[in-house]
C-alpha cells in the first residue's frame, strides 16, 4: 500500500516540531493502519530530532477546519474478525502513542473542533492538551456506542488524569463535552481563542518549552479523593456504576461491563499491565456479534447521510426561513428543534391559544437544554427571538419550507395546503407531517405537486432521531434533495419512502401492536407481553407504547391499515375496546397503564377485564416468554417483507435504521431484517406457516418472503442499496 500524505511533519526554526494531520481523500482525519505507520515513522524522526539537538518541542494539530482526529477506521475495525487479531490492532495503537508519550521534550494536542476516540487518545498520550473555545470542539471516546472500549491508552490513561468517577461518566457514555468543560474536567489545561487558536497554541508550547510546568488537573474535593484513591472507595464506584449499567442495559451490551472489569483491574497498577488488559478486552469485544451488528448500525447510519447511495438531481434549496401550520405538540416540537439550529420559523394556527402554547414549549426545551449546559442563556434566548407566530398567513411569502402539522385528516389537510400554496413563493416548497395519510391524494389538491412530498417527524420530535421523507408520485428529485438537506441540519436521520398507508415505521409497527392485543385476548398479561419485549432489547413493549403514541392516534392509525390491506389488519378486540373508552394513554394518565408523574410511578391497569369486559379473559393464561416474543417478531419482519415488495422502501438496510431510529429496534441485533437473516428466510416461512396454520392469515408469510426461503436468499442479498 503506498504511503499516505498524512499526517506531515514540519520542523521550525524555533525547534518546533508540528505534526499536522489533514488527509486528502476526507473531509475529517481517521486513524486507520497507514496513518498510525507514518505517525510511528514521524515520532522516530522527532525523537531522532531531539536526540540530535535540534528539536525542543511537539505539536500536533489539524489541518481540517472544525475538526481534530474523529477516531478509528470504522472500516478496519469492522474488518476484525478475531479475539487475536483485535488484540494485535489494540496493541499497535497502544505502541505508537507510548512512543508519543515517552519523548522527552513538552507535546501538546492542539484540539480545534471534533476529537473523538482514537483523536482523544492520541491527545492523552501528550503532555498538554489545549482546545478551542469554537463551540465545534468537542471531546469524547465513544468507542462503548460501537460495542467496544477505547483500546489505546484511553481506558487506562483517562481515570488517571481526570479520576475515577469523572473517567466513568465519559467512557460509559460516550458523552462528548466541550472545551469549558474539558477544562473543567482536568481534560485539557487551556481554553484558547478560536480566531488565533494556532497562534496561542504554539506561544502555549514556547512556554512550556521555556519552563517546563506541571499539566493542570481537574480539582477533587476531599471526599471524592478518598473514593477514588483507596481501593475500598473504588470498589463502591465500580459497583454502583455495574447497577447502573444493568439497569440501563439489561446486560445486552457487553462493553459497560467489561470496561468496568478492565478500570477496576488495572488501576494502581503498571500501564503495561493496564494496556495488557485493555487489549484482551478489545480483542474479546471486536470479535463478537454484538460489536459487529453496532458497526454495522453505524454505517447505515453514515449511508443515510448520503441518502443510501440515491442521486437527487438539482442542487437542495438552503431553508433559511420555515413555516409550521399547526401549533400543536408535534408543529411546537420542528419549530423549536429548527429554531436551534438557526432557522427563522414562522407559526400558524387557526386560534392564539395553540400558538401560545408552541411558544411555552420552545421556551421550556431551550431553558432545559441551558439548565444542562449545552447552550449558554444568550443562546437561548437567540433561539426564541427566531420563532415568531399567529393566526394567519403573514410572512410566509418569505418562507423557503412550509411544514404541515394540522389534524390528521385528509380533507383538512387538503385544505390547509391548498391555502397554503396560494400564499407562498412558487419556488417555496410544502411537506406534509403526516403519518398514515397519502401524500399523492394530498397532491391532488395543489398546483404545484412537484414542490410537495412528506416529511414524518416522530414524537417527541427533540429525542426521536428518525424522519421518514415520503416521495410522492410527482415530487421532484430538488424537493427530494432539499428536505434531505434540511433533515440533516436538524440533526436527524433522514430515510426516504415511498407513499403508502402508515409509510414504512407505522405499517411495520401496526401489526405489531394489533399483535399483542390478540395475545392479551388469550390471556396474557399486559407485564408478560410488554416483558418478553423488553427481554428481546426493545425500548419499551408494545401496550406501553400504545399508551406513548396515544390509544386516540393509534386507533386512528389501525383503522387506516385496515382501509388498506383488510383483514389481515383488522384490530383485535381489546385495541377495539380500548379505543372506545375514554382513556388516551400517558397523555390522559391513563390507558392499558396507570400512569404517574414518572415511569416510576406506572403499573400496568389493575383491572383490565373489568375496563374491556369479554375483550379479555377474567383469568390470566401463562403463555410462554419464547412463543409471546416470536409472534411479536414474526408479524414485524412478515410486514417489512411486504414494505419491500411494495416499493415503500428500497433496501434492507434503510429498512432497518428506519427501524432503530424510529422505534428502538434494538441496535445490539443490528436492526429487524438483519436479525431476521440470521434466522434465515427459510426458517421464518416454517414457523408462520405453524403459526398461520393455528391463528389465521395474519401469519401468511409474505410473498417476498417465500421467495427469499425458496431461492435460499437473506434480505441483505436479495434488498442491497442500489448501487446508483
Amino acid at each position: 500500500m503506498a504511503a499516505t500524505p498524512t499526517p506531515n511533519l514540519h520542523l521550525e526554526d524555533s525547534g518546533v516540531a508540528r505534526i499536522v494531520f489533514d488527509d486528502p481523500d476526507r473531509s475529517v482525519n481517521v486513524l486507520g493502519e497507514p496513518v498510525m505507520r507514518r505517525l510511528s515513522d514521524l515520532l522516530e524522526e522527532v525523537r531522532a530530532g531531539v536526540d540530535a539537538g535540534r528539536i525542543g518541542g511537539l505539536l500536533i494539530e489539524s489541518a481540517k477546519e472544525g475538526s481534530f482526529i474523529v477516531g478509528a477506521d470504522i472500516e478496519e475495525l469492522g474488518s476484525i474478525e478475531s479475539p487475536g487479531d483485535g488484540v494485535e490492532a489494540s496493541r499497535f495503537g497502544q505502541a505508537v502513542f507510548l512512543e508519543l508519550e515517552r519523548l522527552s521534550i513538552p507535546t501538546v494536542a492542539a484540539i480545534q473542533g471534533t476529537c473523538l476516540g482514537g483523536g482523544t487518545e492520541l491527545a492523552l498520550a501528550c503532555r498538554y492538551r489545549v482546545a478551542s473555545d469554537s463551540n465545534s470542539t468537542r471531546i469524547g471516546l465513544p468507542e462503548v456506542q460501537l460495542g467496544i472500549l477505547p483500546a489505546w491508552g484511553g481506558t487506562t490513561r483517562l481515570p488517571r488524569l481526570i479520576g475515577l468517577q469523572a473517567a466513568l461518566d465519559l467512557i460509559l457514555t460516550g458523552k462528548q463535552v466541550d472545551a469549558k468543560r474539558a477544562r473543567r474536567l482536568g481534560l485539557v489545561g487551556e481554553v484558547l481563542p478560536d480566531e488565533i487558536f494556532a497562534q496561542a497554541s504554539m506561544r502555549f508550547l514556547e512556554k512550556r518549552m521555556a519552563e517546563e510546568i506541571a499539566p493542570a488537573r481537574g480539582s477533587r474535593g476531599f471526599l471524592k479523593r478518598l473514593m477514588e484513591d483507596t481501593a475500598p472507595g473504588r470498589r463502591i464506584i465500580l459497583a454502583a456504576a455495574r447497577r447502573s449499567v444493568m439497569e440501563k442495559t439489561g446486560g445486552h451490551y457487553p462493553a459497560p461491563l467489561r470496561i468496568l472489569e478492565v478500570i477496576g483491574h488495572s488501576m494502581g497498577r503498571s500501564l503495561e499491565r493496564a494496556f495488557q488488559l485493555e487489549a484482551e478486552a478489545a480483542g474479546e469485544l471486536l470479535a463478537s456479534r454484538v460489536t459487529r451488528n453496532l458497526l454495522h448500525v453505524f454505517r447505515l447510519r453514515e449511508g443515510a447521510k448520503k441518502a443510501f447511495g440515491e442521486t437527487f438531481r438539482g442542487e437542495p434549496r438552503e431553508i433559511a426561513d420555515l413555516g409550521v401550520v399547526g401549533a400543536g405538540v408535534m408543529g411546537g416540537g420542528i419549530a423549536q428543534l429548527a429554531a436551534a439550529r438557526e432557522v427563522r420559523v414562522r407559526l400558524k394556527d387557526i386560534r392564539h391559544e395553540p400558538v401560545a402554547d408552541a411558544f411555552s414549549h420552545a421556551r421550556k426545551a431551550f431553558e432545559r437544554e441551558a439548565s444542562r449546559g449545552r447552550i449558554s442563556g444568550r443562546e437561548a434566548e437567540q433561539g426564541m427571538e427566531r420563532i415568531s407566530g399567529g393566526t394567519d398567513y403573514s410572512g410566509f411569502g418569505q418562507l423557503d419550507l412550509v411544514v404541515e402539522a394540522v389534524v390528521e385528516r385528509l380533507d383538512v389537510k387538503r385544505t390547509v395546503l391548498g391555502e397554503v400554496e396560494e400564499r407562498v413563493d412558487p419556488e417555496c416548497i410544502l411537506a406534509t407531517n403526516t403519518s398514515t395519510l397519502s401524500v399523492d391524494a394530498m397532491a391532488e389538491a395543489l398546483e404545484r405537486p412537484e414542490h410537495f412530498c412528506g416529511l414524518h417527524f416522530f414524537n417527541p420530535v427533540h429525542r426521536m432521531p428518525l424522519v421518514e421523507i415520503v416521495r410522492g408520485e410527482r415530487t421532484s428529485e430538488g424537493t427530494l434533495a432539499s428536505v434531505h438537506a434540511f433533515a440533516r441540519r436538524l440533526g436527524k436521520v433522514p430515510v426516504v419512502v415511498g407513499d403508502g398507508p402508515g409509510f414504512l415505521v407505522n405499517r411495520i409497527l401496526g401489526p405489531y401492536l394489533n399483535e399483542a392485543g390478540f395475545l392479551l385476548a388469550e390471556g396474557a398479561s399486559i407485564e408478560d407481553i410488554d416483558g418478553a419485549a423488553t427481554a428481546f432489547g426493545l425500548p419499551m413493549g408494545p401496550l406501553r407504547l400504545v399508551d406513548e403514541v396515544g390509544i386516540d392516534i393509534a386507533r386512528h392509525a389501525g383503522d387506516v391499515l385496515l382501509e388498506a390491506f383488510g383483514e389481515r389488519m383488522r384490530p383485535s378486540a381489546p385495541l377495539v375496546r380500548m379505543g372506545e373508552t375514554d382513556r388516551l394513554g400517558r397523555k390522559g394518565g391513563k390507558g392499558f397503564y396507570l400512569h404517574g408523574d414518572s415511569r416510576k410511578d406506572e403499573k400496568p391497569e389493575p383491572e383490565l377485564h373489568t375496563l374491556l369486559g369479554d375483550a379479555v379473559p377474567s383469568t390470566a393464561v401463562h403463555i410462554d416468554e419464547a412463543d409471546i416474543r416470536a409472534r411479536l417478531l414474526l408479524v414485524m419482519i412478515n410486514e417489512a417483507a411486504r414494505v419491500l415488495g411494495d416499493g415503500i422502501a428500497r433496501s434492507a438496510a434503510e429498512v432497518d435504521l428506519a427501524m432503530v431510529m424510529g422505534t428502538g429496534f434494538p441496535p445490539f441485533r443490528g436492526g429487524l431484517l438483519r436479525f431476521a437473516d440470521d434466522n434465515h428466510p427459510r426458517s421464518l416461512v416454517e414457523r408462520l406457516e405453524t403459526l398461520e396454520a393455528t391463528l389465521g392469515e395474519r401469519f401468511t408469510p409474505a410473498p417476498v418472503l417465500r421467495e427469499l426461503a425458496r431461492d435460499d436468499r437473506t434480505f441483505y442479498e436479495a434488498f442491497p442499496v442500489p448501487d446508483r
